[in-house]
């Protein structure tokens, strides 16, 4: 259902009226004890979150702002609603009889998208304040934030032998222009409202999540899509040539997001209120992550170096001694593992859209 702010507002505020419809009086109060919000649900991370939750038996509200036929996955169990949470009243309305919210909500994508978009990146802080504020009035337990790596000083970043970044390097502060000073603004946030309110926050700093049911194409896809799409591409067209952005030496650590559903749902268990690394320490290449998708492919392509397209910083990479000390654990899907599983949901994708193409 897509629904204008006072719209939502009125459905979700009578929330009694409507649970009652929904699911009967007599579960009620047991219902309400479960009941979690997904913002950015239709989003990547978010519909697998929602999708992992409903697993674990929680009653779900998930809120994306996209129209529900662009969401990447939708679960019949959930409440589904498509709003804007940039609005303070639809943050208050979808917090109504919440006990957690996970915050997955932002105007974001792969490094030529944050490069190109800063103001729109910054723009999301409305979200997570306005989602706080909500939190705060109508009494949400726990609050999670999805942070990301770009939130580290740059000054630690410049060479692709990189140190592995601790969560302590996010100061002095100079993170990634745009996305990463919002997202650094809104861990703060947190931190205060924890502080001054009692909102029990949680806060992971993501390192590239990838894997099936993302985005792959149209400017918003990650590095691991992105190449995976390239070389269907190249495949297809019979090129044989794949262009890389940057001069390919730039590292990077990638993220299955199996592994950042279990380290999320370790976090939420936790007492561990401080940002934290969220991310595998198996440092690549971006050569090297397109010589994985070539393996998997079955296929070797000439590569063309586009020296002037955004790559971001030289070097990344997560130190996860904090998260195995405070979570006794920390991710280990292995990349080339992740990656063929991407792969192959991307090419099932790919192909079924060339299928589309050639019918009209």
């Amino acid at each position: 259902m897509n629904l204008d702010n006072r719209q939502f507002e009125s459905l979700v505020l009578d929330s009694n009226r409507y649970l009652h419809k929904s699911i009967g009086s007599s579960s009620l109060s047991a219902i309400h004890a479960k009941t979690v919000l997904v913002a950015g649900g239709g989003g990547f991370i978010g519909g697998h979150l929602v999708g992992s939750l409903l697993k674990s038996g929680h009653e779900v509200r998930c809120v994306d702002i996209k129209p529900m036929g662009e969401w990447y996955q939708t679960f019949d169990r959930a409440e589904n609603v498509s709003a804007d949470l940039q609005d303070y009243y639809n943050c208050e309305a979808a917090c109504q009889d919440v006990s957690t919210v996970y915050n997955l909500a932002a105007d974001m994508g792969g490094m030529g998208f944050i490069e190109n978009n800063k103001a729109l990146c910054m723009l999301s802080v409305l979200i997570n304040t306005h989602l706080l504020m909500a939190s705060k009035k109508t009494s949400v337990d726990k609050f999670f934030f999805a942070s990301s790596a770009c939130v580290y000083n740059a000054d630690k970043q410049e060479s692709p032998d990189v140190i592995p970044l601790k969560e302590s390097d996010a100061y002095p502060a100079m993170p990634e222009d745009g996305y990463g000073w919002e997202k650094l603004f809104s861990e703060r946030m947190c931190r205060h409202f924890e502080e001054d309110f009692g909102i029990q926050t949680r806060v992971a700093r993501f390192h590239n999540v990838y894997g099936p049911n993302g985005t792959w194409h149209g400017g918003r896809e990650k590095a691991p899509a992105a190449i995976c799409r390239k070389v269907l591409e190249a495949i297809e067209s019979g090129s044989n040539e794949i262009e890389i952005w940057g001069d390919g030496n730039q590292t990077r650590s990638f993220t299955y997001i199996s592994d950042c559903l279990y380290g999320i749902e370790r976090l939420m268990e936790s007492n561990f209120s401080n940002p934290i690394n969220l991310g595998s320490s198996e440092l690549t290449t971006i050569n090297g992550l397109v010589d994985i998708v070539e393996e998997i492919a079955g296929v070797k392509l000439k590569r063309e170096y586009n020296l002037s397209a955004p790559k971001g910083v030289n070097g990344r990479n997560s130190d996860n001694e904090l998260i195995q000390r405070t979570l006794d654990w920390a991710p280990s899907i292995a990349l080339k593992e992740g990656m063929r599983k991407t792969f192959d949901w991307i090419k099932q994708e790919f192909t079924l859209q060339n299928s589309k193409a050639q019918m009209v």
